[in-house]
C-alpha cells in the first residue's frame, strides 16, 4: 500500500502490525523498557479500532516484574545521562527531532489507526512533536543557578538538579501528542522516564522511546509501560525510584494520584479536565466566532482537555449564532480516521461514547434542545465504530449536568448572557479552569476578560492555539503545574544551596578551634 492510494477501509489488525514492525522491529505489544521490548505477566488487554470496533492487537497487562526492571535501568541511565554535557544532551535531543521527523508518515498512520484521530491532524503533528523536543534541547544548557549576596563572607550559589526518575500517566484523546509533551521537558532537565500511557492508545508511546534511543540517549532513559492504570500505574507510583508523578487525565483520576503521591511524599504535576467557557459578544464578528467555536469543541471530536463546550452567546445575537452554527456542524465531515476528507472521527471507545450520548439524554429531558446531531451519524451506523455527530444543545441553563461537568465529546452547550459581569460569572461558575476565550472588537473588554476568567490559558478572537514555548495548566481541578515552556522545568528540578565559606580566618559561633 502506497500513500498515494486510498486510506479508508483497511484491515487494521494486519496494518497495525505492519506499522510496528516497521518502526519497533516487532509486530507485537510490548512494554519497552532498558532498550528492549519486554513481555508483562497480567490480564490480557485488548486494542480496538475506533472505527470499526474490532479488536486489532491484545498484550498482557505490565506487571511488578515490568515496572522493577523499569524503574533499574532508568536510574542507571539517568545517571549516565546527567553525566554528559549539557551540550552533548542538547544535541541528542535535536536528534531525537530529527528522528521524528525521518519517521513522520508511519508515526502519523499508526496514531490515526489506534486512536481514531483524522489523518488531516495526525499527518501534521510528527512534525509538532519534534518542535517540543527542539524547543527544549536549547534549553539544556540554559538551566542554570544563580549566585545568592548573603550577609556573610560565604559564596552561596543554587544548582537546578534533576529528580531523578519520573514518572508520567498519559491518557487515551492524544498519546502521541501527550508524550512528547511529558518527555521533552523531563530528560532536558535531566532525569529518566517511565511513562505509563493509556492501555487503549499505547503504541506511538512506545515508538517514541525507540526513537529516543536511536537518537542517542542512553537505553533506560525512557521506558513506556504497556498497563492499566490501577495495576502498573499504581505499581509505578509506589516504586522508590519513582521522585515525581505527573499525570494527564481527569479530576477524579488526579486526585487519585496526588493522594498516592502524597502518601510517598514525593510531588506530583496534574494536568487534568475542564469546562471551558467560549464567550461571544454582541460586537464580535459573528462569522469568525462561528468558525472558532466549531475549532473549539469539534476538532478532535471533542476530546481534549481544553474543549470550548460552554458556548456563552451575548442575548442579542444567540438566535443568529446558533442557527449559523448548527448549520455549519451538520457539514462537517465525519467519517473514517484514514479518509483526508473527514475532520472527525469517532470517539476513541464504547465507554466514553456511551458517556456522551447519556449526558445528551439526560440534557435533553432537563430542557436542553437539541439543535443539530444527538446521535450516531446514519451514513456510519453499519460501521461497527464509535461515531457521533457534532452535537449543538441550545436552551441549557447552569444547573445542568451538560454546563457543568466535562463531556469529553462533540458536544456545545449554548447558554445566554446579558452583560460582561454575567458572561464571568458564567465562565466562572464551575470548579475548573483550564481554559477560556472571549470574542469581541472591544480591545479593553478584551484585557478584562482574560484577567477575569479564572483560566490557565485565555483566548482573544481565537481557540485552542498551543505551543510547547507557553506554559500551559490549569486552576482549579483542573490541575497544578505546568506542562510546557520554561516554567515546565521547575516541576522537573530540585533546587540545592551551596554555602562555600571564603573568609580567611572565618569567626567561630559555636565551640573550640584546636590549638587555640
Amino acid at each position: 500500500m502506497t500513500d498515494d492510494m486510498p486510506h479508508i477501509h483497511i484491515d487494521s489488525r494486519v496494518e497495525i502490525a505492519r506499522l510496528l514492525a516497521e518502526l519497533l522491529g516487532s509486530g507485537q505489544v510490548q512494554s519497552h523498557v532498558g532498550g528492549q521490548l519486554m513481555a508483562g505477566d497480567g490480564e490480557m488487554l485488548a486494542l480496538t479500532d475506533p472505527a470499526t470496533g474490532k479488536v486489532f492487537a491484545e498484550f498482557p497487562d505490565a506487571g511488578q516484574a515490568v515496572v522493577d526492571t523499569a524503574a533499574d535501568v532508568a536510574e542507571t541511565a539517568q545517571r549516565q545521562w546527567w553525566a554528559k554535557t549539557a551540550s552533548e544532551r542538547g544535541r541528542i535531543m535535536i536528534e531525537i527531532g530529527r528522528q521524528i521527523r525521518a519517521h513522520a508518515k508511519p508515526l502519523a498512520r499508526l496514531e490515526a489507526i489506534s486512536s481514531g484521530r483524522p489523518i488531516r491532524d495526525t499527518g501534521g503533528e510528527p512534525a509538532r512533536m519534534a518542535e517540543m523536543f527542539e524547543y527544549y534541547a536549547g534549553w539544556c544548557d540554559k538551566i542554570a543557578g544563580d549566585v545568592i549576596p548573603v550577609p556573610s563572607s560565604h559564596l552561596n550559589y543554587t544548582r537546578h538538579e534533576p529528580i531523578g526518575v519520573v514518572t508520567q500517566i498519559t491518557p487515551w484523546n492524544a498519546p502521541l501528542f501527550t508524550c512528547c509533551w511529558q518527555v521533552a521537558p523531563a530528560i532536558c532537565a535531566g532525569n529518566a522516564v517511565l511513562l505509563k500511557p493509556s492501555e487503549l492508545t499505547p503504541l506511538t508511546s512506545l515508538v517514541i522511546a525507540a526513537l529516543c534511543e536511536k537518537a542517542g540517549v542512553p537505553a533506560g532513559l525512557v521506558n513506556v509501560i504497556a498497563g492499566r492504570g490501577p495495576t502498573a500505574g499504581q505499581k509505578m507510583i509506589g516504586h522508590p525510584a519513582t521522585g515525581l508523578v505527573v499525570f494527564v487525565g481527569s479530576a477524579q483520576g488526579g486526585a487519585a494520584i496526588a493522594a498516592a503521591a502524597a502518601r510517598r511524599l514525593i510531588p506530583s504535576v496534574l494536568e487534568l479536565g475542564g469546562k471551558s467557557a467560549n464567550i461571544v459578544f454582541a460586537d464580535a464578528d459573528i462569522d469568525r466566532a462561528v468558525v472558532g467555536a466549531q475549532a473549539a469543541i469539534f476538532a478532535a471530536c471533542g476530546q481534549s482537555c481544553v474543549a470550548g463546550s460552554r458556548l456563552l452567546v451575548h442575548r442579542s445575537i444567540h438566535a443568529e449564532m446558533v442557527e449559523k452554527l448548527a448549520g455549519a456542524a451538520a457539514r462537517i465531515p465525519v467519517g473514517m480516521p484514514l479518509d483526508p476528507a473527514t475532520q472527525i472521527g469517532p470517539v476513541n471507545n464504547a465507554r466514553q461514547w456511551d458517556k456522551v450520548d447519556s449526558m445528551v439524554r439526560t440534557a435533553s429531558g432537563e430542557g436542553a434542545q437539541i439543535v443539530t446531531g444527538g446521535a450516531k451519524p446514519q451514513t456510519l451506523t453499519g460501521s461497527g465504530g464509535y461515531f457521533y455527530a457534532p452535537t449543538v444543545l441550545d436552551g441549557v441553563v447552569p444547573d445542568m449536568e451538560i454546563a457543568r461537568e466535562e463531556v469529553f465529546g462533540p458536544v456545545l452547550s449554548v447558554l445566554s448572557f446579558e452583560d460582561e459581569d454575567e458572561a464571568v460569572a458564567l465562565a466562572n461558575a464551575t470548579p475548573y479552569g483550564l481554559a477560556g476565550a472571549a470574542w469581541t472588537r472591544d480591545v479593553g473588554r478584551a484585557h478584562r476578560m482574560a484577567a477575569r476568567v479564572r483560566a490557565g490559558t485565555f483566548w482573544i478572537n481565537s481557540y485552542k492555539t498551543i505551543n510547547v514555548m507557553s506554559p500551559f495548566g490549569g486552576f482549579g481541578q483542573s490541575g497544578y503545574g505546568r506542562s510546557s515552556g520554561r516554567e515546565a522545568l521547575a516541576a522537573y528540578t530540585a533546587t540545592k544551596s551551596v554555602w562555600v565559606e571564603t573568609a580567611d580566618d572565618p569567626a567561630i559561633g559555636f565551640g573550640y578551634a584546636p590549638g587555640r
